[in-house]
């Protein structure tokens, strides 16, 4: 195995296809598809599915690949500092549900990083998207919760994909309203009280089950549902149609508006919130400054 051949594997991967590939790399073709098959060959896996329709990564072949693109960047930091290369843009990318605190945290590393160039990645997505991100070394950090409720799936999964949590912080249920709600002055809200308005929760794609939601009490039935994928959204909607949404309360006005509020929820249940990892993946040093940002705002 050399650095060369996992420069070609990851360039067939990026672009989508050997011609292109053989293009960008100023090879012929059936030289490159050679190489690659000798790589496969002496790891002994496939790589790439080839098919009718084209090249793509296969399940294996993708996590290989993540491994790939670390072995390069710590072959290009060598050579950065000391075979006088010009510096290499630095990449980072962490996966999340949606958390004002992990914005407000990769804020700070930005700001904490200082370089000219860089190209950083904060993907708020679905709950079983951190779990394949961070499984398959695309992102280096994921930012989740578990309960008692999703607890045994969430352990389950995350083990069986070789990640391990470590915990934030631990959050007591709120609720998400618009300051003009009509219950938004109370010093706390119950479930009976919100049931006459819409119920506004993130959509789960696929894997919509209760475990995967990202809001505490998911399970229990309600009259009034919108999902939703994105945080701008939800809180439009909290705002135009006196709607709510369950959460850890943990709220910047900055980011979530002037408009929107937390009030306690008088339920029992906690949210255990923290980061996910690969357990045989070391954290970079952006990974550790992004986590010291975060548990700055877990405090």
């Amino acid at each position: 195995m050399t650095l060369l051949q996992l420069r070609y594997a990851i360039t067939i991967a990026e672009k989508g296809s050997l011609t292109d590939a053989a293009k960008a790399l100023f090879l012929s073709q059936p030289s490159l598809s050679n190489s690659v098959k000798e790589l496969e060959k002496e790891m002994g896996i496939r790589i790439f599915d080839r098919t009718n329709k084209g090249i793509h990564v296969s399940k294996e072949g993708e996590q290989f690949l993540a491994y790939a693109r670390q072995v390069l960047e710590q072959a290009d930091l060598l050579e950065e500092n000391y075979g006088h290369k010009r510096k290499k843009k630095q990449q980072f990318c962490v996966s999340t549900q949606h958390y004002s605190f992990a914005v407000n945290a990769f804020v700070d590393l930005i700001k904490a990083f200082g370089e000219e160039e860089y190209d950083f990645s904060l993907r708020e997505t679905q709950t079983y998207e951190i779990i394949e991100d961070v499984a398959a070394l695309k992102s280096e950090i994921g930012i989740l919760y578990f309960n008692d409720f999703n607890y045994s799936v969430m352990k389950k999964l995350i083990q069986s994909n070789h990640l391990e949590f470590t915990e934030l912080f631990v959050a007591k249920p709120h609720v998400f309203v618009s300051t003009k709600h009509p219950l938004a002055k109370q010093s706390q809200v119950t479930m009976e009280e919100l049931k006459p308005y819409p119920y506004l929760s993130f959509e789960q794609g696929e894997h919509n089950a209760f475990y995967y939601s990202e809001e505490i009490f998911s399970m229990m039935e309600r009259n009034k549902n919108i999902r939703v994928r994105d945080r701008a959204t939800l809180f439009n909607l909290l705002i135009g149609l006196n709607g709510y949404t369950v959460c850890s309360g943990v709220i910047d006005e900055k980011l979530n508006g002037k408009n929107i509020i937390a009030v306690p929820l008088a339920e029992e249940g906690e949210m255990h919130i923290g980061v996910v990892t690969h357990k045989k993946s070391h954290l970079s040093k952006l990974g550790v400054l992004y986590l010291q940002a975060l548990r700055r705002y877990a405090k």
